[in-house]
């Protein structure tokens, strides 16, 4: 049965477009801030600490697959609120301050509608199916799927 549901997911993600793959995993990141926002405000501090580590493996899957060298200031502006985002994890996790895990929910988010607009863009023809550089794999997106 787990084969079963393995190759479902697998299915879920196969010909999705690069920008898709990216929403998925903005999409997973928004979800374990979400989740770990309840489980602190709820003393469920092992639950929080679980889904602040799905939301590190998210971002840092996002920061590692950036394209330097063809993304030029937007990527490098994406390299630095991932990194603060990352760091603000860690922040979290000692702390368990849900308004600051608020604040990553609204970073998050903002970034999030931002790649939604290019895929509207990309929808009407205004840019290329090649842009944007990031790279989302396809494995990060499953992950979101079996684990969100």
């Amino acid at each position: 049965m787990n084969n079963k549901i393995g190759s479902y997911k697998s299915a879920e993600t196969i010909g999705k477009s690069q920008i898709d793959l990216i929403l998925k995993v903005y999409d997973g990141t928004v979800a374990s801030l979400t989740s770990a926002r309840e489980a602190y405000a709820n003393d469920q501090f092992a639950d929080g600490r679980e889904h602040m580590e799905k939301t590190k493996r998210f971002v840092t899957h996002l920061y590692t697959t950036l394209n330097m060298d063809k993304g030029g200031e937007v990527a490098e502006n994406l390299s630095k609120l991932y990194s603060y985002v990352i760091s603000q994890t860690y922040v979290i996790q000692a702390t368990k301050d849900v308004e600051l895990i608020d604040d990553m929910i609204t970073i998050m988010e903002n970034l999030r509608s931002g790649w939604r607009g290019l895929k509207e863009q990309q929808a009407e023809g205004e840019i290329p199916e090649s842009m944007p550089e990031a790279q989302a794999t396809t494995e990060t997106a499953r992950e979101f799927t079996t684990t969100a």
